[in-house]
């Protein structure tokens, strides 16, 4: 594929951004790719891998003449970095973002964007449990969704510039608002995140009292949900306190489900909870059947198997 943006700003370097770089590599769709990160430390590892074509130190350098950047930090600075760009946005420009919420995003960003750019809030539904530049990888976007969210007068080919810049990367491509963002998310990402945290915080109670034995004998649920628990803590902080509203909706619709779980195991209600579990495996499976994941008994898969740890 041609170039589509000849400089490409990325705005934090962890996973996603490094994934971002080599995936843009590998389709031929940036021209050059420059860097910023807020820790020295992760710009010096970025210039030793040489993730980027260059490695600012500061964000309003890096965004200079950018055709396309992408704010890639947490959805609680975003404001505090798009305050810091938005003086030195290219006229014409577009800016993105990858956060997990995208109301509290644009809320936050909108008031720095000056007239001439287009903010165009995007959030790749892919990641793994690894964080950092050299987590990275080119394929993690591939046959994923990337969600782009457009404003109300947002031009239509940017739109479009920027879904062919997701499609390149490998991703699939949906046009949703924010709102409905939020509140999907919430309930395939955002929740589970939380009961997964939630879990593993009882079984290390449990730990201290069982000599260790719920960790030692680790089946593969509880070890799906430690790596769940791995992430990232500062992101998920910051996608709890920005889209509490759905989250809270969500939970509390988890928590009457349970509590007929819990109903049905005490009375012994066999016939319940084996209707509940035909109905919920067959989520499951469709969630293979759309490509999403592999019905394979992958015990301790790879990196590359791995896109639930992103939000």
């Amino acid at each position: 594929m041609s170039v589509l943006f000849p400089r490409v700003a990325l705005i934090g370097l962890g996973l996603i951004a490094s994934s971002i770089a080599h995936a843009a590599r590998r389709a031929g769709v940036a021209g050059e790719i420059v860097g910023y990160d807020v820790s020295g430390d992760v710009r010096d590892t970025a210039r030793e891998i040489a993730l980027c074509d260059r490695i600012t130190d500061t964000p309003d350098a890096a965004v200079v003449d950018a055709d396309l950047v992408i704010l890639c930090v947490p959805p609680g600075a975003m404001g505090s970095v798009a305050r810091q760009i938005g003086a030195a946005l290219k006229p014409g420009a577009i800016l993105s973002d990858v956060g997990s919420t995208k109301r509290s995003v644009i809320d936050a960003v909108m008031p720095y964007v000056p007239g001439n750019v287009s903010f165009i809030p995007a959030h790749p539904l892919a990641g793994t449990e690894h964080s950092g530049p050299r987590a990275g990888f080119a394929s993690l976007f591939d046959n994923r969704w990337c969600i782009i969210v457009p404003q109300e007068d947002t031009p239509a080919d940017r739109l479009q510039m920027l879904q062919d810049f997701w499609q390149a990367l490998g991703a699939n491509t949906e046009v949703m608002d924010a709102d409905h963002h939020d509140r999907v998310l919430a309930v395939t990402s955002h929740t589970p995140h939380l009961i997964a945290y939630t879990m593993v915080g009882v079984a290390d109670d449990l730990g201290r009292v069982t000599d260790s034995e719920v960790i030692k004998y680790s089946a593969a649920g509880f070890r799906d949900f430690t790596r769940i628990a791995a992430s990232d803590p500062t992101m998920w902080r910051d996608v709890f306190l920005n889209n509490k509203d759905a989250t809270l909706e969500i939970l509390g619709r988890f928590t009457e489900e349970l509590f007929a779980l819990q109903r049905a195991i005490r009375q012994g209600d066999g016939d319940h909870l084996h209707a509940y579990f035909t109905r919920t495996r067959a989520i499951r499976r469709g969630i293979i059947e759309a490509g999403q994941d592999t019905a394979k008994p992958n015990f301790g898969r790879g990196i590359e198997d791995v896109s639930e740890s992103k939000g």
